[in-house]
């Protein structure tokens, strides 16, 4: 059986920059002249927000990327579900030998080729693909774990054979983990990396910087104000929205090398931003929340950022009541847009405006080829284009109903 898989598709930004905002000074340090050493890894946070980091720990940032460690893969491997067919004489099976996990080719039941797993990429709410260091090079290895199906599927964006030289770049890293030291300069391909200086994750010095200085500096001194680092909190709103829009933008076009942006700057003076304007339905549900939040009159008639809705210190997903609680701080009582349906769903509405004004959709940039199957799995993700759906509020008053019958 021939295995397709859909490409990723591309995503692009639109329009919502703010041309006026002003810039504050980011930090003490530029990434582009960054080494490793300027990190001190979020361990360090722990002695003085032990609270933050205990829960930023469990996120969905912080598991972004990990080290290939049995306790961050989530597909299984015990014999009769560790493996995936291409064809009758063509499997990959998953196993562990020793300490380590692999990606094991067999061809009529002979084992042919063996990659390790060497880094895990996505905290498997959708699902997990895992990478494999060939010397300095990172590529992506052909089986993916699929977690709404519960199986081992062909990695997304694979196509008809089984392949281990897919290459990782940068700005795939840029977005999946918080530093990752680069031994080639741009355009040199392929882009080569130093194993041992990697910050995994989408971690505490993504958002507030390079930290080493600012661990050095508390340790020494009792001060009440922060030194050396950078504070969201302080930031313009635009520059709140760059921050989170570095990976939930859409397909940006760098002009500078990765790993360069830090918080606090623009993000226009490091990608070429596709200002034209394009429509929410043009729009993919998977890589560009910013541009669907963009288009959503919340946005365009509030200050909100993303941060007026999710927190990044704790592992908030699926939690829609607590999401709604944060609708209604704009749409309850008293305000000018309420919901209309609390008078004849009762209060019980309230508790999930995110189901009705947020539904999942399926991602046409995104899906996986399950075994067995014919056509493409997409993943589904919850838009974040706010508005009204008809169809997706009539399925919430109908399971009100049903549960109060």
């Amino acid at each position: 059986m021939i295995i397709t898989l859909l490409i990723i598709a591309v995503c692009l930004l639109t329009q919502c920059i703010d041309e006026n905002a002003t810039a504050v000074p980011a930090g003490q340090y530029s990434l582009a002249n960054s080494a490793f050493n300027q990190f001190s890894g979020s361990d360090a946070c722990a002695s003085c927000h032990k609270d933050i980091y205990d829960k930023h720990l469990k996120t969905a940032h912080y598991l972004s990327t990990r080290p290939a460690l049995e306790k961050y893969i989530k597909g299984p491997f015990t014999p009769g579900n560790n493996s995936y067919k291409f064809e009758d004489n063509l499997e990959v099976r998953m196993e562990k030998r020793k300490d380590s996990f692999f990606q094991v080719v067999y061809v009529d039941g002979v084992e042919k080729r063996s990659e390790r797993f060497d880094v895990v990429v996505g905290s498997s709410v959708k699902g997990q693909t895992y990478l494999h260091w060939n010397r300095s090079e990172l590529v992506q290895l052909p089986i993916t774990w699929f977690e709404p199906a519960r199986q081992w599927s062909n990695s997304p964006g694979y196509a008809s054979k089984l392949l281990f030289n897919r290459p990782i770049s940068s700005r795939c890293l840029e977005c999946h983990t918080t530093y990752v030291y680069k031994l080639t300069e741009e355009p040199v391909r392929p882009e080569l990396y130093h194993d041992e200086q990697i910050v995994y994750g989408i971690d505490c010095e993504k958002c507030h910087g390079p930290a080493a200085k600012h661990v050095e500096f508390h340790r020494g001194n009792n001060s009440d104000s922060a030194r050396f680092i950078i504070n969201p909190a302080h930031l313009t709103r635009q520059q709140n929205l760059d921050l989170c829009a570095l990976c939930h933008g859409g397909r940006l076009t760098k002009t500078k090398p990765s790993f360069s942006f830090t918080a606090g700057e623009s993000l226009k003076d490091y990608f070429t931003i596709d200002t034209a304007g394009r429509s929410a339905n043009d729009i993919d549900v998977h890589g560009n929340q910013f541009g669907l939040m963009a288009a959503s009159q919340c946005f365009q008639n509030s200050n909100m950022t993303c941060t007026s809705c999710h927190s990044p210190h704790e592992k908030e997903k699926g939690n829609l009541e607590l999401f709604s609680r944060r609708c209604m701080n704009c749409h309850g009582s008293g305000h000018e847009k309420v919901c209309k349906l609390t008078a004849t769903a009762g209060a019980v509405i309230s508790k999930n405006c995110i189901d009705c004004h947020m539904p999942k959709q399926p991602s046409g940039s995104i899906a996986v080829l399950l075994e067995g199957k014919s056509m493409p799995t997409p993943v589904m993700m919850r838009t974040h284009f706010v508005k009204a759906y008809p169809d997706a509020t009539k399925k919430v008053l109908d399971l009100i109903s049903n549960k109060s019958k």
